[in-house]
Parts: structure tokens; sequence; C-alpha cells
């Protein structure tokens, strides 16, 4: 699996990209790929999302620098912003159930490096696909799924500021706490500036790779740009 970080991109510009790489995923031009990002501040509206869940009205959203754009994954409304470490795996899959499990797996064991026990609530209904600390949900997920290729993915609250999920109904949960691992380790009486993007990007893709049997293969943007020029570069994995 290729994996590429590529530092914060605003979402329509990620969104683009991921439709890009679906294509030469579908065409197997390239192998599964691991896009690890973080984005300008933005609300995104999957599809089961319902008016009620912005019920502050976009102007309010705008006066804050937030944008509000629809995506074609999965669930209802949530939010991005930098401090937060985005995952987009663009792979080849027959079981998208058994995806979503392997990204909460891939994420609660990166955060029990951590020293935070994190867990899936998967079975109390498709509302709580994501990890959870506690009560607290630290991690959102969603995806895409056409011609056996899944896009999107998850959102892992690292550093980010938890105010802008005040201001809306997070995921389709009314009453929701949303957490980061920085406010994770500041309750537990531990340095919160320990919490690093970095750290956990690394864990959670070989993670991921791990749990779908795949080699992780470190892509430069640069290489990425190649690629989607039509360079064939699967000899790199």
């Amino acid at each position: 699996m290729w994996v590429c970080e590529l530092g914060l991109v605003p979402y329509a510009q990620a969104a683009g990209l991921q439709e890009q790489l679906r294509c030469l995923r579908q065409a197997e031009r390239i192998p599964d790929t691991l896009l690890l990002l973080q984005h300008p501040p933005v609300y995104t509206r999957g599809r089961r999302s319902r008016e009620d869940e912005l019920s502050l009205g976009e102007a309010f959203y705008a006066s804050r620098g937030i944008e509000v754009l629809c995506t074609d994954r999965g669930g209802r409304v949530t939010y991005h912003g930098p401090g937060q470490l985005v995952g987009y795996p663009i792979m080849r899959l027959s079981d998208v159930i058994g995806h979503l499990r392997a990204m909460e797996d891939a994420i609660a064991d990166a955060l029990a490096l951590e020293g935070l026990q994190a867990r899936s609530r998967a079975s109390e209904g498709p509302d709580f696909t994501g990890v959870w600390v506690q009560e607290r949900k630290i991690a959102s997920i969603g995806v895409h799924f056409q011609r056996g290729v899944s896009t999107h993915g998850f959102a892992l609250n690292v550093t980010n500021d938890l105010t802008p999920f005040s201001w809306v109904v997070p995921c389709g949960l009314s009453g929701v706490q949303m957490t980061s691992v920085a406010a994770e380790l500041s309750r537990s009486g531990r340095d919160p500036g320990t919490a690093s993007l970095e750290h956990l990007s690394e864990a959670i893709a070989a993670n991921l790779c791990m749990l779908h049997h795949r080699d992780p293969v470190q892509v430069a943007q640069s290489e990425l740009a190649l690629a989607l020029r039509g360079t064939d570069l699967r000899a790199a994995a």
C-alpha cells in the first residue's frame, strides 16, 4: 500500500484527488493508497445528513471561517480542522464492513500506544461507527464505495479545537461529547503537548496495512503526482 503524507489540503481539493486515485485504482494502474493529511476548517455533510444538524446556519459558520460542503461519503455531519489527522484509504475491497472495523481497530491500537483505552461501538448501530474513549467520540469514520474501490476514511481528533463540534450535531448524535488525544491526555493528568500527529499517523498506517495484509511503501507527493500524470510507479511498491 502506498502511504503519502500531504500536509494541509483544502477539502474540495482532497476530494478531487481521491476521485482521480479511485479511477486509477479501478483501472489497476496504482496499488491501494493511503493519504494522510489535515484540512482547513470545514463541516462536511454525509449522505445521511439532515438539515437540523447544522442548525445555526451557514452564515454563522462562515463568520467563523468554516466552510460547509456536501460529500458522497456515508454518515452525517462532521468537522475537520487543523490538528486533526485525516486518513483516506483508496482501496480495492470486497468487505466494506470489515474495512470500517479495520480502521477502528487500527486507530484504537495506535491510541493504546499513547496510553489511551479506545474502543468501537459499532454493535450499537451505524451512527456509532468510529472510535470512542469511554462515551466520548475521538474519531469519526465514513466511506464511499464505487466499483469495488473505497474512498474517504477516518478523522482522528489529535490537537484540534473541539469547539466547532458544539455548533452542530456531530455524526447525527445529539448530546455526544467529542474529545481529542490532547484532551484525553490532559484529563488523565498528562502533558497534552505530547500528542503527536506524526507518531499517530505512522502507527495507524502501519496498523491498517497489517490488518489488510499489505506492505506499506512511503510515497512522496512528487511521486504521487507522477502517477496522476500516467507514470507507472507500481514497481516501487
